[in-house]
C-alpha cells in the first residue's frame, strides 16, 4: 500500500463540512425548505458567507416543477457553476465527483453539494406514478407499482442462485440497527434482533418489513474546495483518492446480479493505490439488503455468489471485523429521496474527519462509499464509488 505517494487524481480539491438536516417521517415542508436548511448548515459549519459559495450541485426529486436554477433565486445564491442531479442513490457520488473536477479545473472555488427531498403523506405514491414513463407503461399494468416488487424479484433470484438465507440478510439489518442506535438522526431508535426481523410482516415475498427502506424527508450535504482553502478556514477535511460513475452497465444481463462497479473497480483501486483489504469501513447503498451483498461482491471483497459466506464470517457493527453502514444506513436511518444517495458518503466524510455523530470506527483511515440508483423496469441504472481517506495519509 502506497497511500500518500499516488498521483492526486483530483489535485488539491478536498471534501469537508458534512451536514445533515434531521429526518422526519412526513413533512408539510417543501424540498426547497430542506435545501435551504442544508445550505444554512453548510455556512455555519464552514464559517463562509453565502456569497463565497460559487458552485451548487443538487440532488432532488421533489423540487419539481422547479429546477436548481430556480433554487438559486429562492436561496439568494449567485453561482458560476451549477448541476442538477435527480438520480436518486447515485446523487451523492456524482455530485462529489463533478464538484471535485469543477474545483480542480478552476470553474468554482467552493461548491455546495446537497441532497434534499420532502415526503408528504401521499407523495411517495405520487412519485412512483411519475418516476418513469418506461416503468409506468411496462410494469404497472401487471401490478408492479414500486421498488418492493422489483427487489423482491432480485432477492428471490439471488437466494435461489447463491444460497443466501433470510438469516443472512437479517444479520446485516440487525448490525445496521446497532450502528444506528449511536446516530442521533436515525429514525429507527429501537434495537432489532434476528427473531424480530424474521417475524416481521411480509411485504413482497421474500422481503419482510425490515428489508425495505422507509421514505422520509430530510437533507444531507458537504462542501468541496481546495485543500488550502479548507486549511485556511480551519476545517477538517477528507481526501478523495478516487471515484467512479457508470450508467446502464450490463444492459444485456437477463437479471441484475452485478452493477457497473465491476467495470470500474480495478481503476478505482489503482488510482487510490490501495486494495480492498486496505479499506476500514464501507458505506453501501442499502435500499434493500441484497444490494449490499451485490456491492460487496462487485467491489472485490468476495467473489460473485460468495456474499452469504462473507456475511457469516464477519461482524458488521462499528467495532466489528467489517464495519458497514456505520450510521445505520438507510434501512435504519430512513431514505430521504435523493438525500439517501448522500447518506453513506456524508457518514464516510464524518468518519474520515473525526466529526462522528455515530460511533467512530477505531483507527479508521480509508473509507469506501457507494452509490446505486434509478431502478426502471427491473434494475438500477446508476452505480458509483468513492474512496476517501484521512487528510494525513
Amino acid at each position: 500500500m502506497t497511500i500518500g505517494t499516488h498521483a492526486k487524481v483530483y489535485g488539491d480539491a478536498v471534501v469537508t463540512a458534512p451536514i445533515t438536516v434531521p429526518y422526519v417521517r412526513y413533512s408539510l415542508r417543501t424540498a426547497h425548505w430542506f435545501a435551504g436548511k442544508a445550505l444554512s448548515a453548510l455556512l455555519r459549519a464552514s464559517g463562509l458567507r453565502k456569497d463565497q459559495i460559487d458552485g451548487l450541485c443538487l440532488g432532488s426529486f421533489t423540487l419539481a416543477p422547479d429546477t436548481t436554477v430556480g433554487l438559486t433565486q429562492h436561496l439568494g445564491l449567485n453561482v458560476r457553476w451549477l448541476d442538477h442531479l435527480p438520480i436518486g442513490g447515485m446523487s451523492g457520488i456524482t455530485a462529489l465527483r463533478r464538484a471535485l473536477r469543477a474545483v480542480q479545473c478552476g470553474d468554482a472555488e467552493v461548491v455546495a453539494c446537497i441532497g434534499a427531498d420532502t415526503n408528504h403523506v401521499d407523495s411517495f405514491r405520487q412519485s412512483l406514478g411519475s418516476f418513469s414513463v418506461f416503468a409506468r407503461d411496462a410494469v404497472f399494468p401487471y401490478g408492479s407499482g414500486g421498488p418492493n416488487a422489483s427487489f423482491a424479484f432480485l432477492t428471490a433470484y439471488y437466494m435461489r442462485t447463491f444460497g443466501a438465507t433470510a438469516e443472512d440478510f437479517g444479520k446485516l439489518c440487525v448490525a445496521q440497527r446497532q450502528n444506528a442506535l449511536t446516530f442521533p438522526h436515525a429514525l429507527f431508535k429501537k434495537p432489532l434482533d434476528l427473531d424480530e426481523y424474521l417475524q416481521a410482516r411480509p411485504i413482497a415475498d421474500p422481503l419482510r418489513l425490515f428489508d425495505c427502506v422507509m421514505p422520509c424527508a430530510g437533507a444531507e450535504g458537504f462542501l468541496v474546495m481546495s485543500r488550502q482553502r479548507a486549511e485556511a478556514l480551519g476545517l477538517p477535511y477528507a481526501r478523495v483518492l478516487s471515484a467512479s460513475e457508470r450508467y446502464n452497465a450490463f444492459a444485456d444481463d437477463a437479471i441484475q446480479m452485478r452493477g457497473g462497479w465491476v467495470l470500474d473497480r480495478d481503476r478505482l483501486y489503482a488510482e487510490a493505490a490501495i486494495e480492498p483489504g486496505d479499506i476500514d469501513l464501507v458505506q453501501t447503498y442499502d435500499d434493500y439488503p441484497v444490494m449490499s451483498l451485490i456491492q460487496l461482491e462487485d467491489l472485490g471483497f468476495c467473489a460473485k455468489g460468495a456474499g452469504p459466506d462473507f456475511i457469516r464470517r464477519h461482524s458488521f457493527d462499528n467495532g466489528g471485523t467489517f464495519p458497514l453502514n456505520t450510521s445505520g444506513g438507510q434501512l435504519s436511518v430512513g431514505q430521504a429521496g435523493c438525500a439517501g444517495g448522500f447518506l453513506g458518503l456524508v457518514e464516510a466524510i464524518r468518519q474520515m474527519t473525526g466529526q462522528n455523530l455515530a460511533k467512530a470506527v477505531p483507527e479508521a483511515r480509508i473509507a469506501l462509499a457507494l452509490g446505486f440508483g434509478m431502478i426502471t423496469y427491473d434494475r438500477g441504472l446508476c452505480s458509483g464509488a468513492a474512496v476517501l481517506s484521512r487528510s494525513d495519509l
